[in-house]
């Protein structure tokens, strides 16, 4: 089977030896971390930048007149320029920081929905979202009494394309779905989809978190009308996201939140509000964090996103065909097309249980319903186990976690 690992070019040790936090042990076992779809790894690169800020450039940004100011500001807004061309928009002031994918979501669900979203009007979502992307559509969606429908899977987990034709209506002013799903990794026919939706006239937001890391991402291409992900699914800190937005779209779109920065003139009477993207970015923002995602940006383009894919597809493809010679392993979501996620259950014994064990020989993943409970619902089950994998896991790994599990699963027959 090494055989079938030779068609990427990347040195997987050297990029190891990046990551600090690999080279440690759990439960007197090598660390292998198998958790990817909650959050990856940071390399140092990443790490330097923060440490780097704090010690040498401190300071708020955008209003200061002194060097430290004017060096925070650089790079702050020369990170904004690297997500503008990493998923290809049209400019930076269509890239706006957010706390997360979820933040995001929540900034269109309210501020568009709240503006755009009438009585009548329908909200198509689909079976595969995370939370993040149900929830605010359902509390927009009972503000303003529209209805919030959903698309449905296949047994494979795919959307089922024919329903379409059905759900997008005259009355659908908004479709939410995922690029790729984090509880399965299936990959969504995402321009089809927005092709349909701009035919009825609808808007489209496209839940990224998922997709960033593995594929790549031209907005202009898909012509997404919004595109949300997060900083620390790939490679980048946590509590920092980003949405893209139309420029024409989020001009017509009110202001999330209120306070500094946002506005251009305020008076007890009236304020107005300031030029896209500030007019969304209320208050001091997360001035370090966005500093440290340009470096994980950095990291992915010199890997080559192409590269990173063809060698993570490789590593789901060696996992899925390990996997499924386990008796009693039945694989949740067998998309054609995934994101190297593997999400199982196995007869007899808790997908909890098997975390906590896995975990006793150093392989960490994910148990539960992966904030994915109406999928969930679809299978009949409570939720999975989830491995997913990295461009800095290997073969090798893999091969320990496939060892792990059938000693687990053993001592549960017994």
């Amino acid at each position: 089977m090494a055989q079938t690992l030779e068609k990427h070019t990347l040195d997987i040790q050297k990029i190891r030896t990046q990551f600090p936090v690999l080279h440690q042990e759990v439960n007197g076992k090598p660390l292998i971390y198998f958790d990817n779809a909650a959050t990856n790894q940071k390399p140092k690169r990443v790490i330097d930048a923060l440490v780097k800020y704090y010690e040498h450039d401190n300071a708020n940004i955008h209003r200061g007149a002194h060097a430290l100011a004017a060096r925070a500001t650089e790079a702050f807004e020369n990170t904004r320029v690297s997500v503008q061309k990493f998923i290809n928009a049209n400019e930076p002031e269509e890239i706006i920081f957010t706390k997360g994918t979820s933040e995001s979501i929540n900034l269109v669900a309210s501020s568009w929905g709240r503006k755009f979203l009438n009585l009548g009007d329908e909200v198509l979502i689909s079976t595969l979202e995370h939370h993040s992307n149900i929830v605010p559509w359902q509390m927009i969606c009972e503000e303003r009494g529209a209805e919030l429908k959903v698309m449905p899977i296949n047994e494979a987990g795919e959307i089922i394309i024919e329903a379409l034709d059905e759900l997008i209506t005259e009355k659908t002013k908004m479709v939410a779905f995922n690029h790729a799903s984090n509880s399965l990794g299936t990959i969504n026919p995402v321009k089809y989809i927005i092709d349909k939706a701009h035919a009825v006239g609808a808007k489209v937001l496209v839940d990224g978190a998922q997709a960033s890391s593995h594929l790549t991402v031209d907005v202009q291409a898909l012509n997404a009308d919004f595109y949300a992900f997060s900083a620390h699914k790939m490679y980048g800190p946590t509590g920092l996201g980003v949405l893209y937005g139309k420029r024409d779209i989020l001009e017509k779109t009110p202001p999330y939140q209120g306070g500094g920065e946002m506005i251009k003139e305020v008076s007890f009477g009236k304020t107005t509000y300031n030029d896209i993207p500030y007019k969304f970015e209320a208050g001091t923002p997360d001035i370090a964090n966005v500093i440290a995602f340009n470096e994980a940006i950095l990291f992915i383009n010199e890997l080559g996103k192409e590269n990173i894919s063809a060698y993570e597809n490789e590593l789901l493809a060696y996992a899925t065909d390990k996997i499924t010679q386990i008796k009693g392993v039945k694989l949740i979501g067998t998309a054609k097309e995934k994101v190297s996620v593997l999400s199982f259950e196995v007869e007899g014994i808790h997908h909890f249980d098997l975390g906590m064990w896995l975990d006793a020989k150093g392989v960490a993943v994910r148990t539960g319903h992966h904030c994915t409970q109406p999928l969930m619902d679809h299978y009949c089950i409570e939720g999975t186990v989830r491995a997913s994998f990295s461009v800095y896991n290997t073969v090798e790994e893999i091969d320990a976690f496939i060892e792990a599990l059938k000693s687990t699963i053993s001592k549960f027959k017994k």
